[in-house]
């Protein structure tokens, strides 16, 4: 006949300093992952906006640069006012290239960006209007599509940063301030 067994304490044996227990090692805890840094999502979207309008105002640049004199007749936009322009809008890429590569994009940049959008767009609606430009009917079409196509920028631009894309550069002061003299 088969002899009970007692069951196994459930309780570990207690241990002295520098003794070890046979059995699986166990690693020691994980910190827990820190959580997303708020407005990172909005960050996100700032920057990919960002980025597609440095593309978009790239291009635009590169057509007014390579393109003007062609454009000229059809849109009655001259030469000496489309190589200015794709200067302008390449250095303007540029800039918001820059500014989208920032590791937390300040909110100051943002603002300006945005700013100089909605300038932008001012000065696509009113320019057609002005006669400063012996533009065609084509060419009116394409400042006023021009200007759309920066309105929606600068409203996503806004949109980031209202969203807290923007918030980059003041919570960064914030964490930052010296600390208060004791006394």
């Amino acid at each position: 006949m088969a002899t009970p067994t007692t069951p196994a304490s459930k309780t570990p044996a207690p241990t002295t300093p520098g003794s070890t227990t046979p059995g699986p090692a166990t690693a020691a805890p994980h910190p827990a992952a820190p959580p997303p840094a708020a407005g990172r999502g909005a960050q996100d979207l700032l920057r990919t906006v960002l980025r597609i309008d440095s593309w978009g105002t790239a291009a635009f640049g590169v057509v007014l640069l390579a393109g003007g004199s062609a454009l000229s007749g059809p849109l009655g936009l001259p030469t000496t006012w489309s190589v200015p322009f794709g200067i302008a809008m390449l250095g303007g890429a540029a800039a918001l290239a820059l500014i989208a590569g920032y590791p937390r994009i300040p909110a100051r940049l943002t603002q300006s960006v945005i700013a100089a959008n909605t300038l932008s767009c001012l000065a696509l609606l009113l320019l057609p209007f002005t006669n400063a430009l012996p533009l065609t009917t084509p060419g009116t079409a394409f400042l006023l599509i021009g200007a759309v196509v920066v309105a929606v920028f600068a409203a996503l631009e806004y949109r980031g940063y209202c969203r807290g894309g923007g918030r980059g550069s003041r919570s960064a002061r914030a964490t930052t301030a010296p600390p208060a003299p004791s006394g």
